[in-house]
């Protein structure tokens, strides 16, 4: 793992198993999404069983801030109308930051640095927004590729360049989660590497990696921010867009 900071992204199967043309191999990142998912549920059960408290746990705490966080986004975003939409944007929303958060602890793996599974989360918000549009205005959601006030001459350039933008949401929100995540990580295998190959030269160098570690320490910090922040905006993107296809902005 010191030899490339890009093997930590590498996708390895555990148990190789395939059916035909499908391969239904258990990989490290098949695991990681379970624990991702089984994690959120798991706790969701225990405070089923064991309810609410007056005075709430860490992990209450925990979970009242993701609620009340989910909540104020589709409150400010969407508005009245979009709390339908809250079980949808919650889970979303904890799925994502379980997931770059778990990716910072020491030889785990991080889905969300694969754009495979980003596409595959955005493409879900993608076409959920397209089935509220469609099913609230039917054919008037057409009306997005095509401003008001425009003349024919200019709906020929302006209805293609509509069409192209609306096509690359999904893919705007897939690759901003992926590249801010896989560059994170990467330049944290690299001072880490780094610090390592400074320790085994001896000499002044053995002191020197001192240097390295403390900004480890901050980058890590901040990637800790960054996999926050990417949670964030890719949940209230979501809602901006879910917004878009009530009232079609």
């Amino acid at each position: 793992m010191f030899f490339s900071p890009l093997e930590q992204f590498q996708i390895l199967p555990f148990v190789n198993l395939g059916i035909g043309l499908f391969d239904l191999s258990i990989t490290n990142a098949m695991i990681t999404t379970i624990f991702s998912v089984g994690f959120i549920l798991f706790v969701y059960y225990c405070l089923s069983i064991f309810g609410l408290s007056c005075f709430p746990s860490r992990w209450q705490l925990f979970l009242e801030g993701l609620y009340l966080t989910t909540a104020g986004l589709i409150w400010d975003s969407i508005g009245p109308h979009g709390q339908k939409y809250f079980p949808f944007i919650f889970m979303i929303f904890s799925f994502i930051l379980i997931s770059n958060v778990s990716g910072l602890v020491p030889y785990s793996f991080t889905i969300t640095s694969h754009l495979i599974q980003t596409m595959v989360l955005a493409l879900g918000v993608f076409i959920g927004v397209v089935l509220i549009c469609a099913s609230t205005h039917g054919f008037h959601m057409l009306s997005l590729f095509l401003p008001g006030g425009t003349s024919l001459p200019l709906a020929f350039l302006l209805v293609p360049i509509e069409i192209v933008s609306y096509i690359f949401k999904p893919l705007s929100l897939a690759v901003r989660l992926f590249a801010n995540m896989m560059a994170g990580h990467t330049l944290l295998k690299v001072i880490a590497g780094f610090a390592w190959a400074m320790m085994g030269s001896g000499g002044l160098l053995l002191i020197a990696h001192v240097v390295p570690l403390l900004v480890l320490i901050i980058l890590f910090g901040l990637e800790l921010a960054v996999a926050l922040i990417q949670a964030y905006v890719f949940t209230i993107l979501s809602c901006i867009y879910i917004n878009d296809a009530i009232v079609l902005h």
